[in-house]
């Protein structure tokens, strides 16, 4: 079993930067693929980045490329994600996910196993 602990959520104003930490345990991190999704209110979740167990391999969604960064730590066995020029239309509730299938990187709710409890980030204009 995999725990997951997010932190770092908050609000921020448009342009604002923002980081978010997600903690692992409970199986070693390296075999572990790792993502950030978000969920705003009526919409579905949806894929924000994954990082392949390596952390040699990165995807992005179309909104966020170029904007937001992940990353991961596999001595600290946490992954991050660097939120920048936020917009507020990136106010959502985002979840850290973990799947022990991937080997490389993947975009669906579906492939990723564990999930952390999700932090609200909200952006005002």
């Amino acid at each position: 079993q995999v725990q997951l602990v997010e932190s770092g959520g908050g609000l921020v104003q448009a342009g604002d930067s923002l980081r978010r930490s997600c903690a692992a345990s409970g199986r070693t991190f390296g075999s572990l693929a790792m993502a950030w999704f978000r969920q705003a209110p009526g919409k579905e979740r949806e894929f924000v980045a994954t990082i392949s167990r390596s952390g040699g391999s990165t995807y992005y969604a179309d909104s966020v490329k170029g904007r937001f960064t992940i990353s991961r730590d596999n001595a600290q066995n946490t992954v991050y994600l660097q939120m920048n020029s936020l917009k507020p239309e990136d106010t959502a509730v985002y979840y850290c996910a973990a799947g022990i299938r991937i080997f490389t990187t993947a975009r669906s709710v579906r492939e990723y196993d564990y999930w952390g409890q999700g932090t609200q980030v909200t952006v005002s204009s």
